[in-house]
């Protein structure tokens, strides 16, 4: 098995090297590849020091059976017939491919039989928020149709990248040292702030990454549910946060949503007012699984229901869900192990 990371120098990229090992991902020989300015840093993976290569148009990739790719959608869309083209099978984390057609949306928990059919070698990883909200969804929509969805999301820094959480903890620095606040990497200033814009907006007034989670929910659970949301950047380090409110064909019990969800897969319930159990980014950096609490009937819709999800942004929310695309593929037979 010969496994590549595009993108190994940014966050993303990091994290797959982390979760390849910790999951003991059967790799034989692992290549790095970056930019330029990338090109010849080294990273150690199980005891060995492997220099980032710099990505090329070439033959780099004959060989390789899987590339994991985050380096941003324009790098996706130049790099997807050079990658592919010796027959890698490409597991992209941007946002270039999601909505053709031709490359199937995927969410293991949700779709991983979509991963089987990829006409040009290439998955699309979903956008974050979408990923942890179609997991907790999943299970609900397998005991009554989602007819409407509603989320708020409140998305941490690291959503936009390692240099974001960089600039949110000078931010705090700069601020208890009386300077002048450093805004880069963010419409405003992000601490002790809200900033309810992630993304550009669009015509309609949403915002794209609003959008995606409109489009993405439909394509990766195969339905007709229009979701509505707000995203919003919050000043939290790492780990996203939703409150999602859906309506279903039938009114589901706060009782039944939560065994459903105590047997789902990725799913973790945190749920019990009595002691003021529910998650938290705070305490759920790190960890694999969406957390899922506060789960209660909505007051304005009888056929409603209300929760509160947490996920790592990183992990679920971009590299864990690539890998678990590819253990999928193991799994079955489709990519050798």
């Amino acid at each position: 098995m010969k496994v590549a990371i595009v993108g190994a120098s940014g966050a993303v990229g990091q994290e797959f090297l982390r979760l390849l090992d910790e999951r003991e991902f059967p790799i034989d020989e692992l290549f790095l590849f970056g930019s330029k300015r990338s090109a010849g840093q080294k990273y150690t993976f199980r005891g060995q020091d492997i220099e980032v290569k710099e990505l090329q148009h070439n033959d780099d990739f004959k060989g390789i059976d899987v590339a994991f790719v985050s380096a941003g959608g324009g790098i996706s869309k130049d790099f997807a017939e050079t990658i592919t083209k010796h027959g890698a099978v490409m597991i992209d984390n941007s946002s270039a491919f999601r909505m053709d057609e031709d490359v199937p949306l995927v969410v293991p928990e949700c779709n991983a039989a979509d991963a089987l059919n990829r006409p040009r070698g290439i998955i699309a990883n979903p956008n974050c928020t979408t990923i942890m909200m179609v997991v907790a969804l999943q299970p609900l929509e397998q005991l009554s149709h989602i007819r409407r969805i509603h989320v708020s999301s409140y998305q941490s820094a690291s959503g936009a990248g390692a240099a974001a959480m960089d600039e949110l903890e000078q931010q705090y620095r700069e601020l208890l040292d009386g300077k002048p606040v450093t805004v880069e990497k963010f419409p405003y200033q992000l601490a002790y702030n809200v900033i309810p814009q992630i993304d550009v907006f669009c015509d309609n007034g949403y915002t794209k990454e609003e959008m995606k989670m409109f489009n993405e929910t439909r394509k990766i659970m195969h339905t007709d549910a229009a979701t509505s949301s707000t995203c919003v950047r919050v000043p939290s380090l790492r780990s996203h946060s939703e409150s999602i409110w859906i309506e279903t064909e039938r009114p589901i019990s706060p009782e039944e949503a939560r065994e459903a969800f105590a047997k789902a897969e990725g799913l973790q319930v945190m749920d019990d007012t009595a002691t003021r159990t529910y998650p938290m980014p705070l305490f759920l950096a790190g960890k694999d699984d969406v957390y899922v609490g506060r789960i209660r009937k909505d007051l304005a819709n009888e056929n409603g229901l209300t929760f509160w999800i947490v996920g790592d942004q990183i992990r679920k929310g971009a590299a864990l869900n690539a890998v678990q695309i590819a253990e999928y593929l193991i799994k079955v037979g489709d990519l050798k192990a």
